[in-house]
């Protein structure tokens, strides 16, 4: 079943996708005269840089998320599909979706994100889940609120202590506020609320293959993280290579490289694995790739021409993490666009105005990435930042940076409910350590205690 190009005689552009770089390519449509035709496969819009607080029960859900049609309800040249895209016919401009339906586009944009990558270990996934959706937050809570409600019931030292230890793997942003939000969970919110544990007795542990934390920081902000987790109570360990995960733990390996350093294999008996280390590009990427004659590279991504497109294909963007861009500045080498939510906005912009350009029969511009710089928060009342300026970076950590991370966030959340419902919900998380959101549906049967009647 085929859909028209477009209800009337405009270019019709195909957006896939609602994530950051999908909504940017819209709302910069938004004035054009062409008609939209956005396709997600939920029916909304997340914000994943808060998702952990989804994960650890600090925020509800709603809270970071808007739907799609809401969202594009005022602008009048969309119309939003909740549908999944299974496959592409590029010779005729079709994207088709899983139902059969076919849709025509004159302007394609790809805008579908990531997915989890276990790295060769796909069976991982069933004893580590990641965090890249609304399903994946509720699956961690449940991990994590139900490993104390188990150890409650238990009576045997040994299997309580693997009850009671948290292991998160990766050490990027998302690994490292998971481990850090962990940590006062067991001791400040839950205190008091238990009478056959003490939720304060819980081992956290953050484990990162590589020589230190948020590499993707200078090695001074790197350091000064490290020295804040350590300082709440979190282990970590660097250097260690995930060798195995099953129901009950995972087993890592330190040294044994290349200097002739004896291999170590250790193993930790836990019932709560997050996976925070690795990430790839959405499996729409390879199936695009394919219709089209093009390979991805080793992490899902497709390479794209200075000016978003593929080659051979102007019709065809490719945008945030599913596209390995260059930013390309006068006079300076082209430099790789980093996996982040500023650059998808920023591509998505960049695509829609090429398209435009298009449209109208001029030459298309290069992709200029603006680095504003990373944040990451590590716990109450600490966070580290590293911010480009024109006098130069800007670096610096402790209470004044999570006090700048808690409104850069709350400022890029969509909408002014969100906006204030989390302020609001952070207020009252400072004051009184408890959080708002300590409710796991009872639809997560594998998460219930052994026990559970």
């Amino acid at each position: 079943m085929s859909t028209p190009s477009s209800p009337t005689a405009r270019p019709h552009i195909v957006i896939i996708g609602c994530g950051f770089g999908g909504l940017e390519a819209t709302r910069a449509l938004q004035r054009a005269d062409v008609d939209i035709t956005v396709i997600e496969r939920t029916n909304h819009h997340l914000f994943q840089p808060l998702l952990y607080q989804v994960a650890t029960a600090g925020l509800a859900a709603p809270s970071i998320s808007a739907p799609a049609r809401t969202l594009f309800r005022n602008q009048r040249n969309v119309t939003t599909l909740m549908g999944e895209v299974s496959g592409f016919a590029p010779a005729t401009r079709e994207v088709i979706l899983a139902d059969g339906h076919r849709i025509v586009y004159d302007h394609l944009v790809v805008a579908a994100g990531t997915t989890h990558s276990y790295f060769g270990h796909d069976d991982w996934a069933a004893h580590a889940p990641g965090l890249k959706t609304l399903a994946d937050a509720f699956t961690v809570r449940g991990k994590v609120l139900f490993a104390f409600e188990a150890a409650e019931r238990e009576s045997d030292p040994e299997k309580r202590r693997a009850m009671l230890t948290f292991c998160v793997i990766g050490a990027g942003p998302t690994g490292v506020e998971m481990a850090g939000t962990m940590v006062e969970i067991a001791r400040h919110t839950l205190k008091g609320e238990f009478r056959h544990i003490d939720p304060a007795d819980s081992r956290v542990l953050l484990i990162e293959g590589g020589s230190r934390v948020l590499q993707a920081m200078p090695e001074s902000l790197s350091h000064k993280a490290q020295v804040h987790l350590e300082e709440l109570g979190v282990e970590v360990q660097l250097g260690a290579k995930v060798t195995a995960i099953d129901a009950n733990g995972l087993s890592f390996q330190t040294g044994g490289g290349a200097d002739g350093t004896p291999a170590n294999v250790q193993r930790i008996d836990s019932h709560c694995v997050v996976w925070a280390a690795g990430v790839t590009g959405s499996p729409l990427g390879r199936g695009l790739g394919e219709a089209l004659g093009m390979s991805v590279d080793r992490a899902g991504r497709l390479k794209v021409e200075p000016d978003l497109s593929l080659a051979g294909h102007p019709e065809i963007s490719v945008v945030g993490d599913l596209a390995a861009a260059m930013s390309y500045h006068k006079g300076k080498e082209p430099k790789p666009v980093p996996g982040v939510s500023p650059g998808a906005k920023q591509m998505g912009r960049t695509a829609a105005a090429n398209i435009l350009r298009r449209l109208n029969g001029q030459p298309t511009e290069q992709f200029r990435y603006a680095d504003y710089g990373n944040l990451a928060t590590i716990g109450r009342n600490a966070a580290v930042v590293d911010l480009s300026t024109p006098l130069g970076p800007l670096r610096f950590s402790g209470r004044m940076a999570w006090l700048f991370w808690l409104f850069a966030h709350v400022y890029f959340l969509i909408g002014f409910r969100n906006r204030l419902i989390v302020l609001m919900d952070w207020a009252s998380a400072y004051g009184t350590y408890q959080r708002s959101a300590r409710v796991v549906p009872e639809t997560l049967p594998e998460h219930r205690p052994a026990n559970h009647t």
